[in-house]
């Protein structure tokens, strides 16, 4: 089963005062090497959302078949600086399985087929 993610967001007032070199420059050294880690098994597509949402500033898609990778890569995030101190926190997550009502057909199908 691929299993589907939005991972929604906020970033802080305390990450927005960072200078935007200063902000690329933690992306890329300490977020950027997580999901590069975890690149195999989830992938991840990322958008702003704070023009069009009050409440969460960006959310992530993310794509998996693995969900204890995706599980990992979030316990990775929340090691990084960047959670834990305080730059940015997590929101809602959203799950789903892709079509999964047929693999529930087939599952079902395969349950009662004669023997």
């Amino acid at each position: 089963m691929t299993y589907g993610i939005v991972l929604t967001y906020t970033v802080t007032p305390r990450w927005l005062a960072l200078s935007r070199q200063q902000r690329n420059a933690m992306r890329a050294q300490y977020l950027e090497p997580v999901f590069a880690a975890y690149a195999d098994r989830v992938s991840a597509r990322f958008f702003d959302a704070e023009a069009f949402h009050g409440r969460v500033s960006d959310f992530a898609v993310l794509e998996t078949q693995d969900l204890g990778a995706y599980y990992f890569l979030i316990e990775a995030l929340r090691d990084t600086p960047v959670v834990a101190g305080g730059y940015l926190t997590f929101d809602d997550v959203f799950l789903g399985v892709e079509d999964g009502f047929h693999a529930y057909e087939q599952a079902m199908t395969a349950r009662h087929a004669p023997r």
